[in-house]
């Protein structure tokens, strides 16, 4: 019905990161969904140059005691990537949860680097972008907390996360992250959850 009135389907299988699994697992799931979902896909008939991936990264369980190197998520997320999602799909857009800020923004540059670094196997035939909520939100909610004289610089804020994860898009982030807050942004089942929350809302 979205394809017929000329809409982009956004497609977004639900993956949760809740768990002690380590990054192994994440990514065998991973794999086992999409892969489940372009056959659901295709046989709707969905056009699949008109859709868009919206997916998380391949990352550890949130109470995963190994923590994974960015160098670790971008190599098991194109790797699971390249084997499911199909060339004719234009863009994956990357989910920020269970990452800071700058764990998001710099995960991303790691990947578009590693797919434009020349290795065919990890050339990557799809735009990775991303689709943050939390990790382009939270030190701009952290600084505005509703006041109409913080407006301008929450503005200035927000202006230099989503420039920061523009020149990750393009493999190209490699300056100081602006983000304030260097916690995890967890998202559960019920909402925003995490124990280090300093934005005061």
């Amino acid at each position: 019905i979205a394809q017929a009135n000329g809409l982009v389907c956004i497609v977004e299988p639900e993956i949760l990161i809740d768990g002690t699994h380590e990054l192994e697992v994440s990514a065998q799931v991973a794999e086992e969904v999409v892969a489940t979902l372009f056959v659901a896909l295709r046989k709707k008939r969905v056009l699949l140059e008109g859709t868009l991936l919206k997916v998380q990264m391949i990352l550890p369980g949130a109470s995963c005691e190994r923590r994974a190197t960015t160098e670790d998520i971008a190599v098991a997320t194109i790797r699971a990537m390249r084997r499911v999602v199909p060339p004719a799909v234009p863009g994956i857009m990357f989910l920020s949860g269970g990452q800071s800020e700058e764990e998001a923004t710099i995960n991303l540059n790691t990947m578009n680097v590693l797919a434009g670094s020349g290795p065919r196997q990890w050339a990557c035939p799809w735009s990775l972008s991303f689709s943050y909520g939390r990790a382009l939100q939270s030190s701009v909610l952290s600084i505005w907390k509703g006041r109409r004289e913080r407006v301008a610089e929450a503005q200035k804020m927000a202006t230099e996360l989503a420039k920061a994860n523009a020149m990750a898009q393009l493999g190209k982030f490699d300056y100081e992250h602006p983000s304030q807050i260097n916690h995890s942004l967890v998202e559960g089942f019920r909402g925003y959850r995490s124990s280090e929350d300093k934005t005061g809302l």
